[in-house]
């Protein structure tokens, strides 16, 4: 399952927008187009983003646009995911932008199986592994981080189950992971955000894996809700794993230095197309939050499983 293809000089993306219940691609003709798809979230997760930003970079420069120019506008779509950044300095370093993009998309899909491989080792036969937002194929390239250690010791035949907590505001777990764990076979529930405590005081989650957008000094930052999701994990003793590569990690700043990007408030006044509070209420909707380190088990990257910066 390709997120993204490159397909006669266009972006092709999967419009996760519409996912679970249609399965639609979105071109990108022009790097304008790249920027809406970022900013919209109809490609979303960081390894993902930065690949799409880096193709959009190719695109400015087959459409004769200013690099630094179009490298600013993209980095402006969304603050929070470093690989944006990373992905695209990368092209506007390099002497082709194309080849440079169609490297790193090659490139992706290999540190994937790499993290895969890595982090299938701290999955044992019989394990229910919780996970939260969607860090699997539809957030990469293809193959994933978390999902990625969930397909890859599903695929060393090990007994697993998976659950998904739904990831409010805009349910990427319910809508994605579910999904892409729906489509291979493995064994999925998914449950409310607020009940994964409740579960692990029942001894019913065993580890936790989740991706990242930033991994700098003292932390992470990933989707919000995964610091209330590693308190939970570590009063009940159970290790949460982060699944990142390397192009994720900021080693110039704190991670509490991190932007963390505010979201339109409509993403949680409505649900499924429905208001769900009074007209006029007040939202503070943050995109990210950040788990400092010491609740950190291991970071699980394309080199091994280390210890958080």
């Amino acid at each position: 399952m390709k997120t993204l293809e490159w397909e006669d000089n266009k972006l092709k993306l999967i419009d996760q927008t519409k996912l679970p219940d249609e399965l639609s691609y979105v071109y990108c003709d022009t790097y304008q187009d790249v920027i809406v798809a970022i900013r919209d979230m109809i490609v979303r997760g960081a390894p993902a983003i930065g690949v799409s930003a880096a193709f959009g970079m190719a695109l400015a420069d087959i459409e004769g646009v200013d690099l630094d120019k179009a490298a600013e506008e993209i980095k402006a779509a969304r603050p929070t995911a470093v690989n944006l950044f990373w992905a695209v300095d990368r092209v506007l370093n390099s002497d082709d932008p194309l080849e440079e993009a169609l490297k790193m998309y090659e490139e992706d899909m290999a540190t994937n199986r790499a993290i895969g491989k890595f982090g299938a080792e701290v999955i044992d036969d019989g394990d229910t592994i919780l996970t939260h937002c969607n860090a699997g194929a539809l957030a990469c390239v293809d193959y994933g981080t978390a999902l990625g250690v969930i397909r890859a010791a599903h695929e060393q035949g090990k007994n697993i189950n998976v659950i998904c907590d739904e990831t409010r505001p805009r349910g990427q777990g319910a809508s994605l992971s579910v999904w892409e764990m729906q489509q291979e076979n493995i064994p999925v529930k998914l449950i409310p955000d607020v009940a994964s405590g409740f579960l692990m005081s029942q001894g019913k989650i065993d580890k936790v894996v989740i991706g990242a957008d930033r991994i700098a000094k003292g932390g992470v930052v990933n989707k919000v809700g995964s610091f209330m999701v590693a308190l939970a994990a570590k009063h009940h003793d159970i290790p949460f794993y982060v699944a990142a590569p390397y192009s994720t990690f900021d080693n110039e700043i704190s991670i509490f230095d991190t932007i963390i990007e505010e979201r339109d408030g409509d993403e949680v006044r409505y649900y499924g197309g429905a208001r769900i509070c009074p007209e006029g209420t007040e939202v503070i909707n943050p995109a990210f939050d950040i788990t400092p380190k010491e609740f950190i088990t291991g970071i699980i990257t394309e080199k091994g499983i280390i210890d958080p910066i």
